[in-house]
C-alpha cells in the first residue's frame, strides 16, 4: 500500500476505508462494519462506533522509517482520545500482511517430536501496554517483521478477554510505569487461567543507569513472568528478543502441548500400558492398566513397584533377571504373573522397554502387558469367547469394557442376566468367559466420547466398565436366597445408620441388587408392577452393570445409599402420609436409576468438552437427561427384565413422568429454585396451620391437605431425592469422611483431565496439590445442605440426621482451623 487508507466512520459504527492516492475506483472501497471483516489484508475486530479509531490507530500504520511523520497524524485521527474514552473495547487485532519474505518464511515451522512430526502455525502475540509509545511501536513492527500475528490490549480486562479469544503464545507486559497499570497483577490473573500453561510472558522493565545496581529477577518470576526485557524501542532488538523466545521456550512448549495427543492414544489403547521411573516409580498407568489389574490410577501413581503386591507363581530369579536386562538398556519380553487387587494372578505377557534420557541415562521404564493366552485359564476364557454371541453379562469387570459384537443388540448380556443362576459353576463358567470376552476386544472407554455411539432409529449403545471380583458371588433368585452374611447385614436396612460401605465389601462392590431386592420387597414394588420377583432381581442387575465401578463417587454404591435414604424418607410419618402408592414406587426407582452411566465427569466438563452428549441434550441437564433415557432404554428392551410390562399405559406414563421429573431434580444449577418452592409452598403454609388458633396442629390433616394438590407431591418427591442424593453430610461420621474422600477423589481427577485436554477447569478449588477437603466439605455444606435440609427436617422431622450434620460440620471446621488439609487430623490416621 503506498500510503495510508483514508477512513470514514459513519454514525451507525460503518467503516468505509479507500486508498486515496491509489485509487479513487468505486470497487476499491471496502466497507467494514462492526463486529470481525477485513481491511485491505487487515483484520479487524471492532464492539462499537465509538471504539473504531483506537482501533485504525495501528491498522494505518507504515513501516518504521516514516513511522514518525505519521505519529502526530494517528494522534489527529483521535486514537489517544478513544482508547480513553472505550475501556472495555482497547482490544486491537491486526493480521499483518507483507510483502517481506521474513514474514512469508515463519509462517510455519515444521517441529519434530522423536518421531512425530507437527506443523507450527505462525505465532501470535499480545503486547499489553497502558499507553503507545515507542517501546509499544517497536515490538509492533518487530511482529511485523517477523510474520505474528499481533494483538494490543491497553487494560486488564481487555488483556483477559483477548487471551482468552486468541490463546497468544507470547504476551508481553509493561512493567516500566506502575502508575497505570500493576503489570504483575495483570500477569497473575493471565496465569490463573488454565490456558496460560504454555505461554510466554515476557516483561518490559526499564533500563538502569550505570550507577544503579541491576535487581532481582526472582520478584517477576514469583509473579508468572518467564523473562525480562530491558526498555529498548529499536525494533531490531525487539524482534531479535521475540525470535529467541520463538525458538526457545515457544517451540519447546508447542513439542509439550504434542503429548496431549500420545497420552490420549495411551488412554485410548488396548493394551495396558505402565510407565516408571528409573527407580521404579509409577508414573503412569492407563485405564487398559487399570481394567486389568482392579486399581485406580489413584492409587498407582507415586507408589514404588515392590510396594504393590507380587504373585508368587514367578520362579525365584524371574525379577533378577528381567533386572538385569533393563539396567543394561535392554529390552526384556516374556510372560510374568501378576497380582491383581482383588488378589487373583493372572498371567501376562509383558515387553519392558527402558528409555534413555537426560545425560543419556535410562529415565523411564515403559511397559506393555497383554493377557497371555497359554494359561490353562485363559484358554478356558477365549474358546468361551468363540463360543459365545455376546461380549458382556451380568457381571461387572475392572479389566475390560462392555459392549456388543452385534451393535444392534443391546449393550447387555440379556442371556446371563435374565437366566435362573441358583447353579453356581454354570455362572462361574458364564463369567469367566465374559473376562475371556472382554480381555479379547478392543478395550473402549467407559463412555465412548461420552458414551455415545449411534446405531440405526432412536438405538445407542454404551460402553461398560465391569468388575471381576464380582464373579464369585452368586446372585440371588430372590430375597431369601440371600447369603447369610449379606442377609445379617440388611437386618439393619431401615436404620439411617446402616452401613453401605460394608455392604459394598461383602457384596463385592454390587450392593445395588441387594439392597434393592429387600427394599422393593418392603415397599410392595413387585406387586403394584404386576411383574415377578425374578424380573425385578434381572433389572436391577441390568441397572448395576451400567454404573461403573471405575468412579470413586458415582458408581452402584452411591446409587443403593440414596436408595436407602430415599426408603428411610418414606418411611417418615408426614412422608408417607403425603403421598401415594405410585409415587413411593416412583421415587425407589429414580433413586436406583438417578445416576446410571455416570462417566465420572461433571455436566461443565462435558459441555466443554464439547461431548456427543452435550450436543444432543443442548447443554442442558446432560447428564440427567441422559441417566433416564438410557434407564428406560434398557428396562424396555427385553421382556425379561421390563418391570413395566404388565401395567396399564396411562399408569405407566404417570410413572413414567414421576421419575423423570426426580432425576432431572438432582440437576443443582435448579438447587435453589427447588428449595425455595418447597419452602414457601410446603414449610411456610404448615408453619401457619399448626399456630393457628382454629388448627390441632394434626399431622394427618396437614398431610391430607397436601394430597389434594398434586403439585406440592411434585415438591416433596423432588426435596426428597435430592436430599438422599446429598445426604453424605448427614450421615455418620465415619461414612461422611469415606463420602467426602472419594467425590473429592472424582473431583480431583476431572481437575486432572482438564488441565491435560486444555479444558477450562471447572473446579478449580479441587487441586489435588492444593485442596483442603474440610474447607470444601464447609463451603457445600454452608452453600447447599444446611437450608435445604432445615427445610426437609421442619416437614419430615429428622433429629439424628441433623446431629449428624452438627457433628460432621464441626469435625470439618476442627480440621480447617489447624489448617490440616486432609480427612482426619495426623494423630486419626496413626490410629
Amino acid at each position: 500500500m503506498g500510503c495510508a487508507p483514508s477512513i470514514h466512520v459513519s454514525h451507525s459504527g460503518v467503516i468505509y476505508c479507500r486508498d486515496s492516492e491509489e485509487s479513487n475506483s468505486p470497487h476499491q472501497t471496502t466497507t467494514i462494519s462492526q463486529g470481525t471483516t477485513t481491511l485491505h489484508g487487515l483484520f479487524v475486530k471492532t464492539d462499537a462506533a465509538d471504539s473504531i479509531p483506537s482501533v485504525l490507530a495501528y491498522q494505518s500504520r507504515q513501516p518504521p522509517p516514516s513511522a514518525g511523520p505519521r505519529r502526530k497524524e494517528r494522534r489527529e485521527s483521535g486514537g489517544a482520545s478513544a482508547r480513553s474514552r472505550t475501556p472495555h473495547c482497547c482490544s486491537v487485532e491486526a493480521e499483518t500482511q507483507t510483502s517481506s519474505s521474513s514474514a512469508k518464511q515463519a509462517s510455519t515451522a515444521e517441529l519434530q517430536v522423536g518421531p512425530m512430526r507437527l506443523t507450527q502455525y505462525p505465532i501470535q502475540v499480545l503486547l499489553i501496554f497502558a499507553k503507545e509509545d515507542n517501546q509499544s511501536n517497536g515490538f509492533w513492527w518487530a511482529c511485523d517483521r517477523a510474520g505474528y500475528r499481533c494483538n494490543v490490549a491497553w487494560t486488564l480486562e481487555s488483556a483477559l478477554e483477548c487471551f482468552l479469544d486468541k490463546h497468544q503464545e507470547i504476551i508481553v507486559i509493561d512493567h516500566r510505569n506502575s502508575k497505570y497499570f500493576d503489570a504483575e497483577d495483570i500477569c497473575r490473573s493471565i496465569r490463573a487461567t488454565e490456558l496460560s500453561e504454555h505461554t510466554v510472558i515476557l516483561a518490559v522493565v526499564p533500563r538502569t543507569s550505570a550507577d544503579q545496581e541491576e535487581t532481582s529477577i526472582l520478584p517477576l518470576l514469583d509473579a508468572g513472568f518467564d523473562r525480562q526485557f530491558m526498555e529498548n524501542s529499536s525494533v531490531t532488538a525487539c524482534y531479535n528478543e521475540l525470535v529467541q523466545i520463538e525458538h526457545g521456550e515457544v517451540r519447546s512448549q508447542f513439542k509439550l502441548r504434542a503429548c496431549n495427543a500420545v497420552f490420549t492414544a495411551l488412554d485410548h489403547c488396548q493394551e495396558a500400558v505402565e510407565i516408571t521411573s528409573e527407580d521404579h516409580v509409577i508414573q503412569y498407568v492407563n485405564p487398559a492398566f487399570e481394567r486389568m489389574m482392579g486399581y485406580c490410577k489413584g492409587e498407582l501413581i507415586g507408589k514404588e513397584l515392590t510396594e504393590l503386591p507380587k504373585s508368587d507363581k514367578n520362579s525365584a530369579d524371574l525379577l533378577d533377571n528381567i533386572n538385569t536386562f533393563i539396567k543394561k538398556g535392554k529390552e526384556w519380553q516374556g510372560v510374568y504373573y501378576a497380582r491383581r487387587k482383588s488378589g487373583d494372578s493372572i498371567q501376562q505377557h509383558v515387553k519392558i522397554t527402558p528409555v534413555v534420557g537426560q545425560g543419556g541415562k535410562i529415565r523411564h521404564f515403559v511397559s506393555l502387558k497383554r493377557l497371555h493366552c497359554t494359561n490353562e485359564n485363559n484358554k478356558q476364557f477365549y474358546k468361551s469367547h468363540r463360543e459365545d454371541k455376546y461380549t458382556g453379562d451380568n457381571s461387572q469387570s475392572e479389566s475390560g469394557s462392555y459392549k456388543c459384537k452385534n451393535r444392534r443388540k443391546d449393550s447387555v448380556d440379556v442371556k446371563s442376566i435374565t437366566s435362573q443362576s441358583s447353579d453356581a459353576p454354570s455362572l462361574q463358567t458364564r463369567r469367566y468367559s465374559s473376562m475371556a470376552r472382554i480381555h479379547s476386544m478392543t478395550i473402549e472407554a467407559p463412555i465412548t466420547k461420552d458414551g455415545l455411539r449411534r446405531l440405526s432409529g432412536n438405538e445407542y449403545v454404551f460402553s461398560k466398565n465391569m468388575n471381576l471380583s464380582h464373579t464369585h458371588l452368586p446372585v440371588p433368585n430372590t430375597i431369601n436366597d440371600v447369603p447369610p452374611c449379606i442377609a445379617q447385614l440388611l437386618d439393619n436396612e431401615e436404620s439411617w445408620d446402616f452401613n453401605i460401605f460394608e455392604l459394598e465389601a461383602v457384596t463385592n462392590k454390587r450392593p445395588l441388587v441387594y439392597l434393592g431386592l429387600k427394599v422393593f420387597a418392603r415397599f410392595g414394588v413387585s406387586e403394584f408392577l404386576n411383574c415377578s420377583e425374578a424380573t425385578l432381581r434381572a433389572w436391577l442387575q441390568v441397572i448395576e452393570a451400567n454404573y461403573h465401578s471405575s468412579n470413586s463417587y458415582h458408581n452402584s454404591t452411591h446409587a443403593a445409599d440414596v436408595l436407602h435414604a430415599t426408603a428411610f424418607f418414606l418411611g417418615k410419618e408426614r412422608v408417607k402420609g403425603s403421598l401415594d402408592h405410585l409415587d413411593e414406587v416412583a421415587a425407589l426407582i429414580a433413586a436406583t436409576i438417578h445416576d446410571v452411566d455416570h462417566p465420572g465427569r461433571t455436566n461443565s466438563f462435558l459441555c466443554n468438552a464439547g461431548s456427543e452428549l452435550a450436543v444432543l441434550y443442548n447443554d442442558t441437564a446432560v447428564l440427567e437427561s441422559h441417566h433416564t433415557a438410557l434407564a428406560f432404554q434398557l428396562t424396555t428392551k427385553d421382556s425379561k427384565y421390563n418391570i413395566f410390562k404388565n401395567i396399564d399405559r396411562n399408569r405407566y406414563r404417570t410413572l413414567r413422568q414421576a421419575i423423570i421429573d426426580m432425576v432431572l431434580a438432582t440437576e443443582m444449577t435448579k438447587h435453589f429454585e427447588h428449595v425455595n418452592k418447597f419452602v414457601n409452598s410446603i414449610n411456610k403454609p404448615m408453619a401457619s396451620e399448626e399456630t393457628s388458633p382454629h388448627s390441632e396442629g394434626s399431622n394427618t390433616e396437614c398431610t391430607a391437605n397436601i394430597k389434594n394438590f398434586p403439585d406440592n407431591q411434585t415438591l416433596i418427591k423432588r426435596m426428597m431425592i435430592k436430599c438422599a442424593d446429598v445426604a453424605n453430610p448427614c450421615r455418620p461420621l465415619e461414612l461422611c469422611i469415606e463420602w467426602a474422600g472419594r467425590i473429592s477423589e472424582e473431583y480431583f481427577a476431572q481437575t486432572d483431565e482438564e488441565k491435560r485436554q486444555g479444558l477450562p477447569v471447572v473446579m478449580p478449588v479441587f487441586d489435588r496439590n492444593t485442596c483442603s477437603i474440610p474447607k470444601s466439605q464447609i463451603s457445600f455444606i454452608d452453600y447447599f445442605i444446611t437450608d435445604m435440609f432445615d427445610a426437609w427436617d421442619a416437614f419430615a422431622h429428622l433429629p439424628v440426621l441433623m446431629q449428624h450434620l452438627a457433628n460432621n460440620y464441626k469435625h470439618w471446621k476442627t480440621l480447617d482451623d489447624l489448617k490440616c488439609k486432609s480427612l482426619r487430623l495426623p494423630s486419626e490416621n496413626n490410629n
